[in-house]
């Protein structure tokens, strides 16, 4: 498109695709962006990158004109935006995230290349206390720790895969996401109690899960260790992979051999003992490895090995 039109075509497609704003850019900036569109069964998505500097603005006039009632949240994949709504204005580092009410006068400004994953959020679908989003908008929840950090990493990896996920799939990952916001949100307002129970235990296995991900080559990792890591008792961990259809100790024992069977087939790794293979996931017996391995997947460690590199080769 010829620079002199972009700035309008701009305006146009931002509008199109994130509602009614006022979209304010230097006149002699040259504009260069992209934006896509999706949704997450009725969670909105737009993927926003560019390198222009420039403010979004939804005044006044315009949530007089028209107001959805849905919520906003902002996720800084690179570059930092700056939020500002409820008298507060916010710079987010790149893996933060912020939320905002669109039917609220707001302010999103770039000063430089930006990516954003922009989710809307139909009221009622987050699980927050009465007026508690005043409270948050445009807050930066950290996405390097805690609850935060496990959000901020699937709302980037569902911006990423969106075009991916079958609508089935679609609707259960948007309870997922939902919930992993409102735990977020309710931790940092230091309330995480107003969440209800159902949103608080799938929030909870996911934490566990990914817990087990970040162990599986410690060989204490059990079913102890990961209750007493998250606080909670060994019968109520039970209950919550008994509701998944499967144990604690068999989960373990399947994303250890998914690792393994990733490595057996990684040409990088070929020199690398079968059984120090294993050793690396918590597998430190090699007979009990190759044992499990044949089991799980019809093949020992080594055929498997074998024959993925005679594919790859």
């Amino acid at each position: 498109m010829a620079p002199a039109r972009r700035g309008h075509a701009w305006r146009e497609v931002v509008c199109d695709a994130l509602g009614p704003l006022e979209v304010r850019i230097d006149r002699d900036a040259l504009v260069q962006g992209e934006i896509e569109v999706g949704a997450l069964g009725s969670i909105g998505l737009g993927r926003v990158k560019t390198t222009t500097r420039q403010s979004v603005h939804r005044t006044p006039a315009l949530v007089r004109r028209d107001s959805p009632q849905f919520h906003r949240l902002v996720l800084a994949v690179s570059g930092r935006p700056r939020v500002a709504q409820s008298g507060r204005a916010r710079w987010l580092a790149p893996g933060e995230f912020a939320v905002y009410d669109f039917a609220r006068p707001y302010v999103l400004d770039y000063d430089g290349a930006v990516e954003l994953a922009v989710f809307s959020f139909p009221v009622g679908t987050l699980a927050l206390p009465p007026d508690s989003l005043a409270k948050l908008a445009a807050l930066p929840i950290s996405g390097a720790a805690g609850t935060g950090a496990l959000a901020a990493s699937v709302l980037r990896r569902v911006a990423v895969d969106l075009a991916s996920y079958r609508p089935a799939s679609a609707g259960r990952l948007a309870t997922v996401v939902a919930d992993l916001v409102s735990a977020a949100l309710v931790e940092r307002l230091d309330q995480p109690d107003v969440v209800p129970i159902e949103s608080r235990e799938r929030v909870l296995v996911l934490q566990i899960r990914a817990f087990v991900e970040q162990h599986l080559d410690d060989l204490d990792l059990d079913p102890a260790v990961i209750a007493a890591a998250h606080h909670v008792s060994l019968r109520h961990l039970y209950r919550l992979f008994e509701a998944d259809g499967t144990s604690v100790a068999a989960w373990i024992r399947h994303r250890r051999l998914e690792r393994c069977r990733a490595d057996l087939a990684d040409p990088a790794l070929e020199d690398r003992l079968v059984g120090a293979v294993g050793a690396r996931w918590g597998l430190s017996d090699p007979a009990h490895f190759s044992r499990l391995f044949r089991r799980i997947y019809g093949f020992s460690p080594t055929e498997y090995r074998q024959a993925r590199l005679e594919v790859t080769g």
